[in-house]
């Protein structure tokens, strides 16, 4: 109509922008998302594992009618690679937790970008969590399957329990493993050189 009356058409810049608006924060969501997931997976492996113990009383002798008994505790504290599972877990929550406060206030500020410092620590962070996950996992399976060779018996039949909840810590820490490596692909596919450019 407006060309009819020798008029050029009115423009319309606010919804594109709107648009792109919407998009840039969409897109700014994903990493949160996942960083958040990251975060919730390396705290439940690092409190599962952290306050994980089980004691186990066992009969030792017979003296006469009398059974004497001794209880065997075990904690994560008594094997080196789950302290370093916790504290792996634990510095990797605490990155997270720092990391998605900033980006929230990016995100709201209108302000999303990809900082090569955060993908540079990430990784680093991805390292220490499949290293103590690893760690872990090996001293799961002694514990639970034992060395003949070594005539080293498993303990998973005494301490059932703690043997069960090791468990679901390691599998949330190899999930915050997976979680870290996605947020590298995708801050490595966002750094990227684009074609064209």
């Amino acid at each position: 109509m407006d060309l009819e009356h020798g008029k050029k058409p009115s423009a319309q810049p606010s919804e594109p922008c709107a648009a792109q608006q919407v998009e840039k924060k969409l897109v700014g969501l994903r990493p949160i998302l996942l960083r958040a997931s990251a975060l919730s997976a390396t705290t439940v492996a690092a409190v599962v594992m952290g306050l994980n113990r089980q004691s186990y009383t066992a009969v030792v002798a017979i003296v006469g009618t009398r059974n004497l008994t001794q209880t065997f505790t075990t904690k994560f504290k008594d094997m080196p690679a789950f302290v370093y599972f916790v504290i792996a877990n634990a510095i990797a929550s605490l990155y997270n937790l720092a990391v998605v406060l900033v980006m929230r206030r990016r995100l709201v500020q209108g302000r999303v970008q990809h900082l090569v410092l955060v993908h540079m620590t990430d990784m680093v962070i991805m390292v220490l969590l499949a290293t103590g996950a690893a760690a872990a996992a090996s001293m799961a399976e002694l514990g639970k399957n034992g060395n003949l060779h070594a005539h080293w018996n498993p303990v998973c039949n005494k301490f059932g329990s703690f043997c069960t909840r090791g468990g679901v810590s390691l599998v949330s820490s190899f999930l915050g493993v997976a979680l870290m490596l996605a947020l590298n692909l995708l801050s490595a596919a966002a750094n990227a050189p684009r074609a064209g450019r």
